[in-house]
């Protein structure tokens, strides 16, 4: 363990993703930036006694090239996912675990629910089959904590592991959390992330009674539910997968000659202590934790190109991002400045719930890398509650500084801002 330097500076060398609009993150950055759509009808319950019925699916998966078949077989999609994006951003690195760095190599990957579908699957052998039936091994399978575990054994890095959970903010903050356990000495390097498979029939009955779900304009296909910020907007859908980023010390990134996608230079947490659904009046819990993010290391509000927002598509919800957005950027955040751009990669996955944050810091990552800003597909009308630069298709841009925002259910609201690396 080293001593801690909050000077320290954390870049991203390896990424992964497993989602709707593709499992490895050529593919799905490829879906993003030509505004290819994850959504579909949903096929894992019967969705015929449901009014809405979209989804983000993950397709075409197969677990077992990324686990022990007998693991597979004990767990679930929440746990494979989380595996397959934390080995495809160790893989990306390029970095190499053996016995020399192990115990320096951590752990940070949440999911906001866990195993759900093991605990409804043994709930119904107890009630059909009796106690005797219950899996002995669906408890530590099905723990928030079970994929950060799991990715510990898979990859051998046994240094520092924990999973946060934060609702839909969860993959902002196990992100942002790694970068700042780099910096406190406790790793030189980070598997970071988070996953979730909330395409359950009971979280879909849940959410379409609280008046959640979204419906496509009259006449449109399901592709555009999602459509955050327009003023036709009228709630979100439900997605799943995971997100990694593979994160280290730049020192010991250019010792190694890695390709290093960006830097982590800002983080911000703050609480609405408000509601259990609704963001506070005003978005003043987002506001702090942006503000907080680009106060931590003075990363100039005017810098800032980008954000990736929490965008769901909800009514309430994004009326107050965009008003907290305006606290902290001011009338930069206009849409006819064209100044701050906004892009609402929700608009293809549909909300990943605790994956969200890790898949849109991907996401983020991937538009500094590239300079490129994925659109917002289906947005269409203006809200004027919305004042906001949303880019309804792919724009080539300079992205210097670009900000991941997240708010979650319970009033969980996580912020981490990315840099271009320009070798300085």
């Amino acid at each position: 363990m080293r001593s801690p330097d909050h000077t320290r500076r954390v870049v991203v060398t390896g990424l992964g993703v497993v989602s709707s609009v593709g499992n490895d993150k050529d593919t799905a950055w490829s879906s993003l930036v030509e505004g290819r759509s994850g959504l579909a009808e949903l096929t894992r319950f019967d969705i015929s006694k449901y009014e809405h019925k979209a989804g983000g699916e993950v397709r075409d998966f197969d677990p077992v090239a990324w686990m022990d078949p007998k693991a597979v077989r004990r767990s679930e999609r929440e746990m494979h996912y989380g595996v397959a994006a934390a080995k495809q951003a160790l893989a990306d690195s390029g970095f190499e675990i053996d016995d020399a760095n192990r115990t320096e190599v951590g752990v940070v990957f949440g999911s906001g629910a866990g195993g759900q579908q093991l605990m409804i699957d043994n709930f119904s052998t107890l009630v059909e089959k009796g106690p005797n039936r219950v899996q002995p091994t669906f408890i530590a399978n099905a723990l928030v904590d079970s994929t950060s575990g799991m990715i510990a054994i898979e990859t051998g890095a046994i240094g520092h592991n924990i999973a946060i959970v934060s609702a839909c903010s969860t993959g902002t903050h196990n992100v942002a959390e790694a970068a700042e356990a780099i910096r406190r000495g406790d790793c030189i390097a980070i598997i970071s992330g988070s996953t979730e498979a909330p395409l359950l029939e009971v979280a879909h009955a849940g959410f379409t009674n609280m008046r959640g779900m979204g419906s496509p304009r009259p006449g449109e296909p399901l592709q555009t539910v999602s459509r955050p910020f327009d003023a036709t907007r009228n709630g979100f859908v439900l997605g799943e997968g995971a997100g990694s980023l593979f994160l280290e010390d730049l020192e010991l990134a250019k010792s190694r000659g890695a390709k290093i996608y960006a830097e982590i230079v800002g983080y911000g947490s703050a609480a609405d202590g408000w509601d259990m659904i609704q963001p506070i009046e005003g978005g003043t819990g987002s506001a702090r934790a942006m503000k907080m993010a680009l106060d931590r290391r003075g990363v100039p509000a005017d810098e800032v190109d980008m954000i990736n927002p929490h965008g769901t598509s909800t009514p309430v919800g994004d009326a107050r991002e965009a008003e907290a957005i305006w606290a902290v950027f001011g009338d930069r955040a206009a849409g006819a400045r064209r100044s701050l751009a906004i892009s609402g990669t929700k608009s293809m996955t549909g909300h990943m719930m605790g994956a969200a944050g890790a898949f849109e810091a991907f996401a983020t990552v991937m538009s500094i890398a590239e300079q490129t800003v994925p659109g917002t597909i289906n947005y269409r009308d203006a809200d004027p509650a919305c004042d906001l630069w949303v880019m309804p298709e792919t724009v080539r841009m300079p992205v210097r500084y670009a900000l991941s925002n997240n708010i979650g259910l319970g009033g969980h609201n996580g912020a981490v801002i990315f840099k271009r690396y320009d070798g300085d």
